[in-house]
């Protein structure tokens, strides 16, 4: 069986549902966990329930990998070789976009980032191309297939496997160019957007930056994330960390509800791929409705507050 290996993201010792996805990604593989910042121990039930035949803590000059993206690329790169993988995977998060760039670089190998769908078998990978009008298939002529996938766009399954535990020092050096000492977030407390199953969105029709808390006060209720249209942006309502779209972030969740967005091509390329789409417009004739699953036409500010009670 081949073996594909799988960069595990975590957040407060826990691993990120983004990457169970990932894992689901390449069920039919043996799958090789590969992880950098935290207790595999800790992590040992989670990943070998969702398909971790093992589960290796990366290590490398006896320095933190998880801490510099270069060292964290070269030590990938070894455990390529050490562990004979056909495959390597990650998350198209910011760190998975980060560091799959240089360990491409470093092998000297193509990639393919933010794919929604993959053959790991065939090396064909699907993702948006055009701003989201069409899905490009695309065949990977390489010795090791390197992917990243948008987060949430496989949901996760279990598939339990061993979940044996293991060290890996990879015999690398840093050439400290680039060290992360601290990461800082806006807002901790809140859902990260990108990777929200759920994402709730105000547009232009919101009027003002504190009517999102009417949108918040909806999202506390299912778990969710608070998105902005750029027309909401570009109006002051909202900050551009918030903006999904072609010029924004790009999100796949399971439940997208557009609140006041007219659905422009370049909103839509942002959020074309979420699973269900929910449109929330007192214009009967605006774009979203033709790319919607369930349209309610009327005043947002009617139908969210009532939206928000019956949660």
């Amino acid at each position: 069986m081949a073996s594909t290996g799988i960069l595990i993201e975590t957040e407060n010792g826990a691993v990120k549902e983004t990457s169970l996805g990932v894992m689901t990604a390449a069920a039919g593989q043996e799958i090789i966990a590969l992880v950098t910042d935290a207790d595999p121990a800790g992590l040992k039930d989670k990943l070998a329930e969702y398909g971790a035949a093992k589960i290796v803590k990366l290590t490398a000059s006896g320095k933190d990998v998880s801490a510099s993206p270069d060292l964290a690329a070269r030590a990938l790169d070894a455990a390529v070789g050490k562990y004979s993988l056909t495959a390597l995977l990650g998350t198209a998060s910011t760190t998975g976009k980060d560091v799959f760039a240089r360990v491409a670089a470093i092998m000297d190998q193509p990639l393919v980032s933010d794919c929604v769908a993959l053959d790991i078998q065939a090396k064909t990978a699907k993702k948006s191309h055009f701003s989201g009008k069409t899905f490009a298939s695309l065949k990977v002529d390489a010795a090791v297939f390197l992917a990243t996938l948008r987060p949430n766009a496989i949901e996760a399954k279990a598939a339990p496997a061993a979940g044996e535990i293991e060290e890996f020092p990879a015999d690398v050096t840093d050439p400290e160019l680039l060290i992360i000492k601290e990461v800082k977030k806006g807002d901790s407390d809140k859902v990260d957007l990108t990777e929200a199953p759920v994402i709730i969105t105000g547009g232009r029709a919101i009027k003002a930056a504190e009517n999102y808390k009417m949108l918040e006060a909806c999202a506390a209720k299912i778990g969710a994330a608070v998105g902005a249209s750029r027309a909401a942006v570009d109006a002051g309502y909202a900050p551009h960390s918030m903006q999904v779209g072609q010029t924004g972030k790009t999100v796949s969740p399971k439940l997208y509800i557009a609140c006041g967005v007219s659905g422009a091509v370049q909103h839509f390329a942002g959020m074309k791929t979420s699973k269900v789409i929910v449109a929330i417009n007192e214009d009967k004739d605006a774009p979203i409705f033709a790319k919607c699953d369930y349209g309610i036409v009327g005043d947002i500010f009617d139908v969210v507050p009532v939206m928000t009670e019956k949660l």
